[in-house]
């Protein structure tokens, strides 16, 4: 059995990760990562979300909304990207990273799934977060979106609220070269009668 640094080791070197290999990461469709929850029984929707996007400030806005919602009393889940220190950043619940024997079981538990689905870096912390959530009941996520929104891994949640911060030029070789075709992208998490 692998420990937590091999673990982390496994996810770095297996999956493609945006960090490391660039645009070729990012999936050009939602299609891995509903493989992955289908196989998971769809843990994102056991628990209510918000869902926020943008160039600049969804960190912030997603932080800000989860010590709200935390500060009134509700369990509230936080998934963000990237970490600044420690992979279990990204996962939190009222405030609490995902303990290391979580991380390690998550993998070790899908690894065929894993070799099987062939899923970037991104789409299995979405998974796992997702998976966490709904293990330890919580009663809201905030799910912060990776990279531009419409084909974002975190894009299979039905939310309460969708939330877009600024909008300016970032990964034009993806979302597009002008302001408008990068707006259409964030605004991609809009979901009808949600507001």
């Amino acid at each position: 059995m692998m420990n937590y640094q091999q673990t982390l080791d496994y996810l770095y070197s297996k999956l493609p990760m945006f960090t490391r290999v660039g645009a070729s990461a990012f999936k050009k469709d939602l299609t891995n990562t509903i493989i992955f929850c289908e196989a998971l029984d769809n843990p994102q929707q056991k628990f209510k979300t918000i869902h926020v996007a943008g160039t600049n400030g969804k960190g912030s806005t997603s932080h800000m909304l989860a010590a709200i919602l935390q500060a009134q009393g509700y369990k509230t889940g936080l998934y963000t990207s990237p970490h600044l220190k420690d992979f279990r950043e990204r996962i939190r619940i009222n405030g609490k990273m995902i303990r290391k024997n979580e991380v390690i079981s998550f993998v070790k538990n899908q690894e065929k799934l894993i070799d099987e689905v062939e899923p970037s870096f991104f789409e299995v912390t979405v998974a796992m977060a997702f998976d966490h959530f709904a293990k330890h009941q919580v009663d809201v996520a905030i799910i912060e979106v990776g990279l531009g929104g419409r084909l974002d891994s975190t894009n299979i949640i039905q939310p309460e609220l969708s939330v877009i911060t600024n909008i300016s030029m970032d990964h034009t070789n993806m979302l597009g070269n002008t302001l408008e075709e990068i707006a259409g992208e964030k605004a991609g998490i809009i979901k009808k009668i949600r507001p």
